[in-house]
């Protein structure tokens, strides 16, 4: 789901709370080393995501946040604010030539710039954290 969150209101901050959980405490962001990325270059949206992309030949920038249930990924087009909200259990990356997000039929490329590489730890952060999401499912021992 996107919301337009360049005013923030509290139906917004409900509707991110029950897709994604809330965000971590003062003290869990403190253990982990952070839980934001830095800002990223986004190279590639698929189609349904072009109309929260700059449509001048302007940069587009992203950044992602941690949350104990999925992701956030805030866009920036010019002085409008988007929110992508991903829970893990649809949350699909790959590693080509930068990252690219998969998810509710929609994806995001960020490019393989000096700030990606600086984000490598975020993004094992982010993987292992949707690791352990995904262990909470695990039905592979049941026994029938």
């Amino acid at each position: 789901m996107i919301l337009n969150t360049t005013k923030y209101s509290k139906k917004h901050k409900q509707i991110l709370n029950d897709l994604v959980g809330k965000s971590f405490s003062f003290l869990e962001s403190l253990k982990m080393k952070g839980v934001g990325s830095k800002r990223m270059i986004i190279g590639e949206v698929s189609p349904n995501l072009i109309t929260y992309m700059n449509t001048v030949s302007d940069i587009n920038y992203g950044n992602i946040e941690l949350r104990k249930h999925g992701i956030l990924i805030f866009i920036n087009k010019g002085l409008k604010n988007f929110t992508w909200a991903i829970p893990y259990y649809h949350l699909v990356m790959y590693k080509t030539n930068g990252a690219s997000i998969h998810a509710q039929g929609k994806f995001i490329h960020f490019k393989n710039t000096k700030t990606f590489k600086e984000n490598k730890r975020f993004f094992n952060k982010m993987l292992n954290e949707k690791i352990k999401y995904d262990e909470q499912y695990n039905f592979q021992n049941i026994v029938l």
